[in-house]
């Protein structure tokens, strides 16, 4: 290795290939080797590629703080009802998302420095959706209620996007840095909870052998805390240390891609065997949905980490192949629901789904046909990139129709 080493010193791509072949030799050999040859630039580069430490950075001590006070804040916003008497399943059903979203808009609004009149019109809109959720009636089974409480998270996550990209709104890069930010996020996130889990299993049991029983008050009020508090911790630490899951986001969207591909193909495969079918079966469209949603998820999220990483055609063949199949399940989806509507009539359920499904198809179709051209053409992987990032605000706008004018339109049922 030593040999080879010295042999194409001069040669970066003879080098790297060296390097790829036996990284852990590549770094042995050359640390001994680089004292004799430590003054020129190529081991000068290598020296920082192979020695490197990145550190861990928390921030400013002000930043810090800030983020203990508001994720303290969630924890005290998730004990409402047990502080203040509520019942809890109107609480958690209307005021969920106010647990962690404006608390996550306050942070960038607060990192990002956004003006005075944009911070007030964040306030003021959180404020006006806070006491519309629930001032909304409370009817049994209504569904225009439903929807808006499945809704209002969605357009709480719109708002939480506003604040992310500051003051560059219209910026589709920004766009899709928060798409990524998400993507981070819930890496991290899951991460943490597993970390979490596995503490308060270990908390519980050590005083359990000393015969103490914390399990009641560790679970209401630590876990409580440490679960609201959870997306924003993750949130600091993926904005602070971006490093840690800049690499893992993309490799983990890598793997699952051709994974849900071949599970999606072999679903629908099933549903022929099954007897199952969406057109007379709600249940099942639901759920049909739902997939749908998840899968298109996946995508857009595929998308984006393959844009930071290696532009592969295979990677990208399989977004593409994933694409066409999830435009199949919406069309069966979409069918479904237009099958229901003409045989039952317009419901508020119905209408939303069919709302929702008809802008999924039209992206789906839009980022396929990107993806398309950038197999055949050698099309840039932006273009797809900017057909997710110009469509968000469809979807923002959809949810805001479905959270604050469907009770109004269908005089609450």
């Amino acid at each position: 290795m030593k040999e080879e080493l010295l042999k194409y010193m001069e040669h970066p791509k003879e080098l790297e290939k060296l390097y790829l072949k036996n990284k852990t030799d590549f770094k042995k050999e050359f640390n001994l080797l680089y004292p004799s040859i430590k003054d020129t630039v190529v081991a000068q580069f290598w020296n920082e590629r192979l020695n490197h430490k990145a550190e861990i950075s928390w921030g400013t001590n002000k930043e810090l703080f800030f983020v203990i006070f508001i994720s303290l804040l969630a924890g005290v916003i998730a004990k409402i009802p047990e502080f203040m008497g509520f019942e809890y399943e109107t609480f958690y059903s209307r005021n969920s998302g106010f647990i962690v979203f404006p608390l996550l808009s306050i942070y960038f609004i607060w990192k990002n420095q956004i003006s005075r009149n944009k911070q007030l019109i964040a306030l003021a809109t959180t404020l006006v959706a806070l006491v519309y959720i629930n001032m909304l009636p409370n009817t049994t089974n209504s569904d225009t209620l439903i929807l808006s409480c499945i809704h209002l998270p969605l357009f709480l996550w719109t708002l939480l996007g506003f604040a992310f990209v500051g003051k560059d709104v219209f910026n589709p890069q920004k766009r899709l840095d928060f798409l990524r930010y998400n993507g981070d996020l819930v890496v991290m996130s899951a991460i943490m909870l597993i970390a979490g889990v596995a503490l308060t299993g270990i908390t519980i049991g050590l005083f359990s052998l000393i015969n103490i029983n914390i399990e009641y008050v560790y679970t209401q009020y630590i876990a409580v805390f440490g679960l609201a508090a959870l997306p924003i911790v993750a949130t600091y630490v993926v904005q602070t240390n971006p490093q840690l899951v800049n690499n893992v986001s993309p490799v983990i969207a890598k793997i699952f891609s051709p994974l849900v591909l071949i599970t999606l193909v072999v679903y629908l495969t099933a549903i022929i065997y099954s007897g199952k079918d969406p057109y007379n079966d709600r249940e099942f469209l639901l759920l049909f949905n739902a997939l749908l949603i998840g899968v298109m998820a996946i995508i857009l999220f595929s998308v984006v980490g393959t844009s930071r990483t290696e532009k592969s055609q295979l990677t990208i063949g399989i977004l593409f192949l994933l694409s066409v199949v999830t435009i199949s399940v919406n069309a069966i989806a979409l069918s479904a629901i237009l099958f229901r509507i003409s045989e039952w009539g317009i419901t508020p359920n119905r209408l939303a789904v069919l709302g929702g499904n008809i802008l999924i198809l039209i992206n789906l179709l839009i980022v396929a046909y990107r993806l398309f051209k950038t197999i055949k053409q050698a099309e840039k992987i932006e273009l797809v990139e900017q057909a997710i990032a110009s469509f968000l605000p469809l979807y923002s706008l959809w949810t805001i129709i479905v959270t604050f004018l469907f009770p109004l339109l269908f005089s609450y049922k």
